[in-house]
């Protein structure tokens, strides 16, 4: 059984407020990836998909019953808020960060850290959210 997984996640919107996508991979600690997975989330901003993309990693190993996770994200602003170092205004943005919050009570253990755009696995999480949002688009035209 799995006890640790890394997850990286990323969220984007054209536009912002825009059309966005999700997408995250679950990554075991010998580098093997369980769960790669994107998709469409409709008209919200960047900083919400950002969320929704953390949310949806949590929630896949909420339902895998990992006990510690780390969760790497390039937004800063997410990653701040939800170690308690933001505060958090955004009235649409405090019912995600309460929503992921919840979640992190599933854990044992769970910790959040900032990485660069650059970064390997978030630029893979990226490149799904883009080929969502293109597929998105070609289904719109």
């Amino acid at each position: 059984m799995l006890e640790r997984l890394m997850l990286y996640s990323d969220g984007g919107a054209r536009g912002n407020p825009g059309p966005a996508a999700v997408a995250y991979l679950a990554i075991t600690e010998s580098g093997q990836v369980i769960k790669k997975e994107s998709r469409f989330i409709g008209k919200h901003t960047n900083n919400q998909a950002e969320y929704e993309a953390l949310i949806a990693a949590l929630e896949f190993a909420k339902a895998i019953k990992i006990e510690e996770v780390v969760c790497y994200l390039d937004s800063e602003l997410v990653g701040k808020q939800l170690k308690g170092e933001y505060s958090v205004k955004n009235p649409d943005l405090r019912k995600l960060w309460l929503k992921a919050n919840s979640l992190k009570e599933s854990f044992k253990k769970i910790s959040f850290v900032n990485v660069r755009r650059t970064n390997h696995f978030i630029e893979t999480a990226d490149a799904l959210v883009n080929k969502t949002l293109d597929e998105q688009s070609r289904k719109q035209s």
